[in-house]
């Protein structure tokens, strides 16, 4: 392998790596909507020049995560009530077919796979005082990438970053309902009963269903929490 090639694939991992950790700090909420990215203060903080980092927030922003505008540099994408609105569109759509295609193609492997899931949801949203809004968001995260990690195509698959972008960066954790989330496994629960009986129909209505259920209660929530929504499907 020649130096040239390994320099290469060396930076492909670099910005692999920067790009994760900036993902993960926006999914997170250490990088809040709409809040600037100042390339300078990053690149220090991250010890990297400047050149692996425009190429991960590059990276990011084709994942919708950032916007970039002249004058205005980089930014966390901000959410408004049609950003919110449109992007649960996408979902209600996503989400069924994902989860018509995995009752179509789940192995009892998977199924065992999904209800785990559930015993975790269930566990921390248990009892009132033992709610924990972060782990249930990882959960309800995890929960529905399986469901397209299950349905095995790959146009489905290209659209999984919505998954956390709805429901980790537009909803804070610090604005999930535990009511809502309660309500969410139980939705949950009826969605994998579908999977389970192999009923690609149901589960698609199911899956459609949970989220419409968000989609009715967006306008609701955000007259009361107009810096965001404790909806999280």
């Amino acid at each position: 392998m020649e130096a040239s090639e390994i320099a290469w694939k060396g930076r492909v991992r670099l910005v692999d790596e920067v790009a994760e950790v900036l993902r993960e700090r926006i999914y997170s909420g250490a990088y809040g909507p709409g809040e600037a990215l100042r390339q300078e203060q990053l690149a220090a903080d991250l010890r990297i020049s400047r050149t692996p980092l425009r190429e991960a927030l590059r990276v990011l922003e084709r994942e919708g995560l950032l916007t970039s505008e002249p004058g205005r540099g980089v930014r966390v994408v901000a959410v408004t009530d049609a950003t919110l609105r449109d992007a649960y569109a996408v979902r209600e759509v996503l989400d069924g077919l994902a989860a018509r295609l995995a009752a179509e193609r789940a192995t009892p492997a998977d199924v065992d796979d999904l209800r785990a899931m559930l015993a975790r949801q269930r566990a921390v949203t248990g009892d009132a005082g033992a709610f924990d809004a972060g782990a249930y968001t990882q959960a309800n995260v995890a929960f529905h990438a399986r469901i397209v990690a299950i349905a095995a195509n790959e146009f489905v698959t290209g659209q999984l970053p919505l998954v956390p972008l709805t429901s980790q960066v537009f909803v804070p954790q610090r604005l999930v309902a535990e009511d809502r989330a309660r309500g969410a496994v139980a939705e949950h629960e009826r969605i994998v009963a579908a999977i389970a009986a192999g009923d690609g129909p149901q589960a698609e209505e199911r899956a459609r269903q949970h989220i419409r259920v968000t989609i009715e209660g967006l306008g609701r929530v955000r007259d009361h929490h107009p810096e965001g929504s404790t909806a999280n499907p």
